[in-house]
């Protein structure tokens, strides 16, 4: 077939520290052997697809800045967080972190794709997309491409957490900001595969939530006795691994306090160094940006790292990798689920007040893009 023609978003932050977003006209190339063409249906909004789209940006100053008769948006970004930035300034970002839609075309290999529901991810906030056909997350027939679009990043995170868990020899699990979509799947997998799971949301609303999710111990950080009892949860499950998707301040070096209280609850006799028992905080979020404060009473056997779900992928090889698709795959509807607060087109993404919506991501407010909707 011949080549086509798609509207595809782009972000760049210029030297002069002003953020433009803008659609744009793209050629997509027709397919070699191995490759497809997706009609892309729809593709979720997630924390980092923010990140890319308006970086440090102060959204006060966004205004409208069409291109070429397209929608486009500009901000300025202040000179104290262009730092932050410079590995990619003057350079236009493709967005959309994943996203599903339809194949309609295939090179000679790739025939049995035809009509496929497909997953994939990069460059997603686009009408159609060129793919190698190795790089699908091919769905089960009759699945809806929006029942998809969030098939790659969240589900496989929360499997990867459990996968890592168990890879480095730990029994149970504590996770922050824990009603986020990541958090209520990884409450579901612990829950139907027994692992103890330490849920900390952040207000009374998110700890009925995760309860209705069947979570035995949910904590509210804001409330008087978080410590007191994130301590005596810690005891009862002997967590010694923790995901933290707040990042800065002290969460991580509470979680590590709470854990080497436990530990030393069970010691036998003392130790100067404090307990052997190694603790480990993965930080796989930035909700606070402010630098991370590791002190207090945590021991001398802990770890504070950083988690990445593309490299989590590329460690476990292709064989392991598949068979965690199929988990997603056959539980799409149930366990890996998401549900959507509002949907928007391509242009109606880049309105100020649609913006003013959704740049500030909230549980229970996930938002769709349809590229092929109007408006």
């Amino acid at each position: 077939m011949a080549d086509r023609t798609s509207l595809e978003m782009r972000s760049l932050i210029s030297k002069n520290g002003e953020l433009r977003v803008w659609l744009g006209q793209a050629v997509v190339a027709s397919p070699e052997a191995d490759e497809v063409v997706v009609r892309v249906e729809a593709a979720p909004i997630n924390p980092a697809d923010l990140l890319v789209l308006f970086g440090p940006a102060d959204l006060k100053t966004l205004r409208r800045s069409d291109v070429d008769g397209l929608p486009g948006i500009v901000a300025q970004v202040p000179r104290e967080r262009m730092q932050a930035v410079a590995a990619r300034l003057d350079m236009p970002l493709p967005v959309g972190n994943e996203g599903a839609g339809i194949v309609i075309d295939a090179g000679r290999d790739a025939q049995h794709l035809l009509g496929q529901t497909v997953a994939l991810r990069d460059s997603m906030y686009s009408q159609f997309r060129l793919a190698k056909a190795s790089d699908l997350f091919v769905m089960p027939k009759g699945t809806a491409p929006a029942a998809a679009a969030s098939a790659c990043i969240n589900p496989m995170t929360a499997l990867g957490m459990v996968e890592t868990m168990r890879r480095e020899g730990h029994t149970a699990l504590v996770h922050t900001a824990a009603a986020s979509n990541v958090g209520q799947m990884l409450a579901r997998i612990c829950a139907a595969d027994g692992i103890p799971l330490v849920n900390i949301v952040r207000n009374k609303r998110d700890v009925d939530l995760l309860r209705s999710l069947g979570s035995q111990f949910v904590l509210d950080s804001s409330s008087d006795d978080f410590e007191e009892s994130l301590r005596e949860v810690i005891f009862q499950t002997g967590a010694t691994l923790a995901f933290d998707a707040i990042g800065g301040g002290t969460m991580a070096a509470r979680l590590l306090a709470a854990m080497e209280h436990a530990a030393s609850r069970r010691a036998t006799g003392y130790s100067r160094y404090g307990s052997s028992i190694h603790k480990q905080v993965y930080i796989y979020g930035v909700l606070d940006p402010s630098p991370k404060v590791i002190e207090g009473n945590i021991g001398s056997a802990w770890g504070v790292g950083g988690w990445l779900l593309t490299w989590f992928q590329q460690r476990i090889g292709e064989a392991e990798l598949l068979r965690l698709r199929q988990r997603v795959a056959a539980e799409l509807s149930t366990t890996f689920s998401s549900v959507y607060g509002a949907r928007y087109s391509l242009a109606q993404a880049l309105s100020p007040e649609t913006i003013a919506n959704y740049a500030r991501p909230a549980t229970g407010h996930k938002v769709l893009l349809t590229p092929f909707s109007e408006g």
